[in-house]
């Protein structure tokens, strides 16, 4: 039975972002992709100015005629959604925590691909791959994708062990290495790969390198206003949703949340740098903002440069 709450939160979700996808992203994302190759049509007679290398030498010589073979773009792709549910998802200041708008991302970019007859698959990650989906058609597909996000459970994960003394890595418990070798593992052909993510995460630069040579990766980045500004309350207690620290930070010092700021701002532009080494395109989305705008965009870029070419 699925609780009378997730299947309320579904509904919403389900009602606003179909909507989206219909009415703001229709066009842009199917203008964004390139097909994944070309696919015989049929033939016909052949006429000047065509390729000679289209012609159909078996055909012709059947029909004392000479005919070419007609190849469209084959349009059909897989989608693959790639989230990250560990512990910091579940922060968020504003509309929602970031495990929210990561649902609605996923199910508005669900629904645009199976709009244009593209499989979807998901993959759920935390310090660890938690749960596979198998990429599908359809919109009861879309809405087990939706729900498994919206009602996942983690399974139980052992204490990260740390040198007495050792202050918590940042994102000890995101494990997005293991999410990309997963993709890659079982994703045997190229597709479009969606990584929802807040990216605070070390160690999977190499493997996102080797994903994102098999797979046209894009990376969204879930950002909450607090992730880089801290509010000036004098003395509060923080709590590391990864690893479970506390510490007692004096936020009403200036020095403090210039550090904080600082801190969070390099390791922004470090991920910029990475994926425009790696010639990803990328977006951010905001807990207090639009996650449609962001995406169009996105779509409207991409759409751009490939007609461009």
């Amino acid at each position: 039975m699925i609780p009378r709450e997730l299947l309320a939160a579904l509904r919403t979700i389900e009602i606003h972002t179909a909507r989206f996808a219909n009415e703001s992203l229709s066009g842009s994302y199917t203008s964004s992709f390139k097909g994944q190759g070309l696919a015989f049509r049929e033939v016909r007679p052949y006429q000047p100015g065509d390729d000679v290398r289209t012609i159909d030498w078996n055909v012709s010589a059947r029909m004392n005629e000479t005919f070419v073979k007609v190849f469209v773009e084959e349009r059909e792709m897989t989608v693959n959604l790639v989230v990250d549910l560990s512990p910091s998802e579940r922060f968020g200041t504003r509309r929602a925590p970031k495990s929210r708008v990561a649902s609605e991302i996923a199910a508005l970019l669900a629904f645009s691909a199976i709009r244009n007859n593209d499989r979807v698959g998901l993959i759920i990650s935390t310090s660890q791959v938690e749960r596979m989906v198998a990429p599908k058609k359809g919109e009861k597909h879309v809405m087990r994708v939706v729900r498994e996000i919206l009602g996942f459970e983690p399974k139980a994960a052992k204490p990260r062990e740390r040198r007495p003394g050792a202050a918590a890595e940042l994102g000890a418990q995101t494990d997005l290495r293991g999410a990309m070798e997963t993709l890659v593992g079982v994703a045997k052909r190229r597709s479009v790969a969606f990584v929802i993510s807040d990216f605070f995460a070390q160690g999977y630069e190499r493997a996102l390198a080797l994903a994102a040579a098999r797979h046209d990766v894009i990376p969204v980045i879930l950002t909450d206003p607090r992730d880089l500004e801290l509010p000036d309350v004098g003395l509060a207690t923080f709590e590391d949703l990864e690893s479970g620290e506390t510490i007692v930070v004096d936020t009403s010092d200036p020095r403090v949340r210039a550090h904080h700021s600082h801190a969070v701002r390099a390791l922004a532009a470090s991920r910029k740098q990475l994926f425009s080494k790696l010639g990803m395109d990328s977006v951010e989305i905001r807990t207090d903002g639009s996650f449609v705008k962001p995406l169009r965009d996105l779509f409207a870029r991409r759409g751009k440069r490939i007609h461009a070419r």
